[in-house]
């Protein structure tokens, strides 16, 4: 078997080898271009585009507070308005009973220098003319020295006042002047119940056996001049 003769060229073999190469060069060269320009990367090497932000900002109300309910005033009921006290029953001065009258005295001294001075179950006559009697005061009253000041008021109108004391023996409506029924006592006992606003009454059972002269009882409702 004849084998071909050798020529001086290159052979098809190498030829097609080295073009081989030269193609791989070309496609390294071509590979690297676009890895550099970023064309030929694969999707897990890009990065996702953020989304686009929204412009609109969708705003929630506020839930509206519950209204307070509104405290309705209640009037407070009026306390219903008490009864007066009843006034007490007036007591008849003649059915007070006074067994005995044993008046509390206070040391009172006697009447005004400048007034008429009559004894004990004697009358008198004032400068002016009217009649005047020795006189005995005493309180029947929730106002202590009451009687004290009524006897000072009579002194320093001209009249004699011989006893100040108290009168524990019943109750007395108002202050009134007792004189004895029959005598000059009860002209002397109007003439100061005038000047006194003083109730004029005969004395009752249980002032009978009194010194005579006039009895001035004082309550409560004592005004003076």
């Amino acid at each position: 078997m004849t084998s071909p003769a050798s020529s001086g060229g290159p052979s098809p073999l190498r030829i097609g080898g080295l073009a081989l190469i030269g193609i791989g060069i070309i496609a390294g060269v071509v590979g690297l271009a676009t890895y550099a320009t970023g064309g030929g990367g694969s999707g897990s090497d890009q990065q996702a585009a953020p989304p686009p932000l929204s412009t609109q900002v969708s705003i929630t109300p506020e839930p509206s507070a519950p209204a307070v309910p509104q405290a309705t005033a209640t009037p407070a009921a009026s306390a219903p308005a008490a009864p007066p006290p009843a006034a007490p029953a007036p007591t008849s001065v003649a059915t007070v009973p006074v067994p005995s009258f044993t008046p509390t005295p206070t040391s009172a001294p006697g009447g005004d220098a400048s007034s008429s001075q009559a004894g004990a179950g004697s009358g008198g006559t004032s400068r002016t003319g009217a009649v005047r009697a020795p006189v005995r005061v005493y309180n029947n009253s929730t106002i202590t020295g009451l009687a004290a000041r009524a006897a000072a008021d009579f002194r320093n109108a001209g009249w004699q006042v011989e006893e100040v004391g108290n009168y524990p023996s019943g109750i007395i409506p108002t202050s009134t002047v007792y004189y004895r029924p029959g005598t000059s006592e009860q002209q002397a006992a109007q003439a100061l119940a005038d000047q006194f606003s003083l109730r004029v009454e005969p004395r009752f059972s249980g002032l009978d056996e009194a010194s005579p002269g006039l009895i001035v009882i004082a309550t409560n409702d004592y005004q003076g001049r």
